[in-house]
């Protein structure tokens, strides 16, 4: 099936060769199978000419860091926050990630499924073309299998890309409260091996944070996710230094997440190793915080910056990339084409995947985003709002 994309207004996109921001005009946008053959200025014999109606292109958004298998919503445990009480309260009430755990447990995979499904489809709507999905609210071995099970059928169901990361490191259940190391035990002696022999992972997650994983904790299960294949990435220096980002440069993840706390030494070392410093704005707004990643400091020393949404039940709602890329501007101190590159093309390599999507060039996969805008200016201006016309995965049309 070979397509041509035709009287399109203009296409931007990331240009890997020069590392700069590229506007395109005047071209088409050849298509076969679903791959990007050429942007050309001719339209050749083709099965299908698509009219792009005088809109801008962009790639498809890739959301590198998301929640979405989880089977509640916790809006009362937000009523409780903004009305002044602790987490330590809503935890007392049976809040906080043990709500999670608990309705993971107790839906079938069938259950499951749906509610996923239903997070992920609007995720979709807002323009993420592919999404890393981590496990970590079963936090047992049958219930982390079972949800990288929905993972794997809705990767086959639809024609989205769905990354999974193995996070069965994500807390520690209440049952291994007094015995932590019993549960480190358990992720790596039988969650790892099963995951990895079901192949149901590309890679392993640790919530490194003080109260969480330690550094010597995380190492070991990261570690562990190693000898059996699976990539580490890390959730790192979120709510204090926590030397998450020199592990991650260290173990050699391609991504490491949150970062408001990062010391000089863990942005230094995460520079010189290649890690993808991946920022979530929309959690510190969402949990009425003040500490926004310092994006520009970190891309002054070297960094490569990724922004995502972080969409789960418990501290962001957010699944609007967009929206992401416009707190990233207004707090975190990037520029608009920073932002741009982290939503796309970063995103990509922070997913291991920035040979095949990210950018409208040959070769890569036709997943792109047809916008109702004059310049990228407008994407976080409009803050999420409906200038997004339609979404195109690997050569075809969500909706029409």
């Amino acid at each position: 099936m070979k397509s041509i994309i035709t009287n399109i207004k203009s296409i931007f996109t990331w240009n890997d060769i020069n590392n700069s921001f590229l506007e395109i005009n005047n071209k088409n946008i050849l298509i076969e199978n679903g791959i990007i053959i050429d942007l050309c200025d001719n339209i050749p014999i083709v099965d299908e000419e698509i009219d792009a109606d005088g809109l801008c292109i962009t790639p498809g958004f890739i959301d590198s860091h998301t929640h979405p298998v989880f089977a509640n919503n916790r809006a009362n445990e937000f009523k409780m926050r903004v009305s002044g009480k602790s987490y330590k309260e809503i935890a007392e009430k049976g809040g906080g990630i043990i709500s999670s755990i608990n309705a993971v447990r107790k839906s079938t995979e069938d259950e499951l499924y749906n509610f996923t499904l239903e997070n992920i489809e609007t995720l979709f709507a807002h323009g993420s073309t592919s999404i890393e999905a981590k496990s970590g609210y079963g936090l047992t071995l049958e219930d982390e299998i079972k949800s990288l099970e929905v993972l794997k059928r809705i990767n086959r169901d639809c024609i989205i890309d769905i990354i999974p990361t193995f996070m069965g490191a994500h807390a520690f259940p209440p049952e291994y409260l007094d015995n932590k190391e019993r549960y480190i035990d358990l992720i790596c002696n039988e969650m790892i091996p099963q995951v990895a022999e079901k192949k149901l992972a590309i890679y392993c997650d640790v919530f490194c944070e003080k109260g969480y994983f330690t550094v010597n904790q995380s190492r070991r299960i990261l570690e562990t996710g190693i000898k059996y294949g699976l990539k580490p990435r890390l959730h790192a220096d979120e709510f204090m230094d926590s030397n998450g980002a020199e592990l991650a440069s260290e173990i050699g993840a391609i991504s490491a997440d949150h970062l408001m706390a990062i010391s000089d030494v863990g942005i230094k070392k995460m520079a010189d190793a290649g890690v993808i410093a991946t920022i979530l704005p929309g959690t510190t707004l969402f949990l009425g915080q003040h500490n926004y990643a310092n994006a520009r400091k970190m891309i002054d020393n070297g960094l490569e910056i990724a922004i995502a949404t972080d969409f789960n039940p418990g501290s962001s709602t957010l699944n609007c990339l967009s929206m992401a890329m416009a707190l990233s501007t207004l707090y975190c101190g990037m520029t608009i084409e920073e932002s741009f590159k982290a939503i796309t093309y970063n995103s990509a390599k922070a997913v291991g995947m920035g040979n095949k999507i990210g950018m409208i060039k040959k070769g890569y996969q036709a997943d792109l985003l047809f916008w109702n805008i004059n310049s990228i200016d407008e994407i976080p201006y409009w803050m999420g709002s409906d200038r997004m016309i339609n979404i195109m995965k690997k050569g075809e049309f969500l909706e029409d």
